[in-house]
């Protein structure tokens, strides 16, 4: 090269990390109908459309085993058709806005949602209610969905990766708590379901107490809270609210559970045990504890059991607080020789973490990542809809998100250190196996975790 000074590139140490970029999440106009429907309206500029989400307290937690995954197959079922349009018009009435149906059923709640064009709001919301408060469930609909709910069911079942998280949640749990079961519900509960049921459920839990409309994007306020009046204000009903669940372990102890697949020449481990839920004060200190432990690439799993060991591709470790405490777990897959080593190793880190705490280097990185990468998932309407529904779901302040980013760089070393010993037990620790017993039982019950209970995969 000539005519340039061209400085070479000092390539043996990391580029420094650059400030955190400021972000502000809109700000949240809250207001009630008469028939007790909470609006929660949030403009943003920067596009011209719009989501629209109904939010109902109507998700699987509230129902007994023996109705599991109703409230999935009812939310599912809103797309079949009205008393005025059928499933295909419904459709075609939805694509000529540029626009489709959403409907998610967690345990928690039903969120069913959709996004156009501003200028198409009035029209988008006229479908909204169209599908939710005039749904028809046809019959033959509700068999194609049973059908389709029935082959996901099989087909978890032949995925060792589901089946290890079904397996945790089902040792983890007792009986008498609905999170021991799969959200969609079991073989034996979706067969029982039909459109009587669906009807029932939707009469009981589609209702606007409790519930909240979410509207986010180019619009007035004014002719957004006029339009939900028009659409929504005549709906009515008054369920009753679902009690508060009480978590319970299905063990007292540590205890491992092998699920046996023969021939498998991999593993699907998960550790885990009973967490938190949303309303937990931890929150904050716990996102950054997780961090440390299993929740970034840079974690203290990632880089024993990936980078040092080379035992896995990728290992994480969660918390999936709810209404009531949800699981805490690790998991990863590993091949079957290794097993039992990495089962050790992974325990080997999490309790050394409990013990010592994260170091200030690791905090410091850990809020700067969950800080930085924040505003990446409140990019469009739909994402900042998403975290809306979440502050009405859990009832959350309306400013939760505005401060975000505040309360984690608030995080300290110590308060992450102390909710992690706070929340997590490992002498209440439960491994889950999923893969070939005769290689991986003799290495685990070396381990002397506990006892080590074998049973037959599906």
């Amino acid at each position: 090269m000539t005519g340039r000074d061209v400085s070479p590139v000092d390539r043996s140490s990391p580029p420094e990390s650059g400030s955190v970029r400021s972000f502000d999440f809109p700000p949240i106009l809250s207001s009630d109908l008469a028939n007790g429907l909470g609006l929660r309206i949030a403009r943003m500029t920067r596009a011209p459309l719009v989501t629209m989400a109904v939010v109902m307290d109507a998700g699987e937690a509230a129902l007994p085993d023996r109705s599991a995954g109703l409230a999935v197959l009812t939310g599912e079922a809103l797309e079949g058709g009205s008393e005025k349009l059928s499933g295909l018009e419904l459709a075609d009435a939805l694509e000529g806005i540029g626009s489709g149906l959403s409907v998610r059923t967690g345990w928690d709640a039903t969120i069913v949602s959709l996004t156009c064009l501003a200028d198409r709001m009035e029209e988008g919301m006229s479908l909204l209610a169209e599908a939710l408060l005039r749904s028809s469930f046809p019959e033959e609909e509700i068999d194609r969905l049973r059908r389709q709910r029935l082959a996901v069911i099989r087909q978890r079942q032949m995925d060792p990766g589901s089946l290890a998280d079904d397996a945790a949640a089902d040792f983890i749990y007792s009986e008498s708590v609905p999170y021991h079961r799969p959200l969609g519900g079991t073989q034996e509960s979706v067969e029982s379901l039909g459109r009587e049921e669906a009807r029932a459920f939707a009469e009981e839990r589609f209702t606007p107490s409790g519930a909240g409309f979410v509207v986010v994007g180019d619009v007035e306020v004014s002719e957004a809270r006029s339009l939900v009046e028009t659409h929504f204000g005549g709906w009515a009903g008054k369920g009753t609210p679902p009690g508060a669940i009480t978590a319970t372990p299905r063990f007292e102890g540590r205890r491992v559970l092998v699920m046996d697949r023969p021939g498998s020449v991999q593993s699907e481990v998960r550790i885990g045990q009973i967490g938190i839920s949303r309303a937990t004060p931890l929150f904050f200190p716990l996102k950054i504890f997780n961090a440390v432990l299993g929740g970034a690439f840079t974690s203290r799993l990632m880089l024993n059991l990936r980078e040092k060991q080379g035992f896995t591709y990728g290992v994480r470790s969660r918390f999936s607080p709810r209404k009531g405490p949800g699981p805490f777990g690790i998991s990863m897959a590993v091949a079957t020789e290794v097993t039992a080593t990495a089962v050790r190793e992974a325990l080997t880190e999490l309790e050394g973490l409990l013990e010592a705490g994260p170091t200030e280097g690791e905090v410091e990185r850990a809020r700067d990542y969950i800080a930085g990468v924040f505003p990446l998932a409140l990019e469009t309407t739909g994402q900042v809809a998403a975290r809306i529904s979440e502050i009405q779901v859990y009832g959350l302040p309306l400013d939760f998100f505005s401060t975000y980013r505040d309360e984690i760089r608030g995080v300290s070393t110590s308060s992450a250190h102390e909710a992690g010993r706070a929340t997590i037990n490992p002498a209440e620790l439960a491994v889950i196996v999923v893969g070939d017993a005769e290689g991986v039982v003799g290495p685990l019950e070396e381990l002397g975790l506990g006892p080590v209970e074998v049973v037959s995969g599906p």
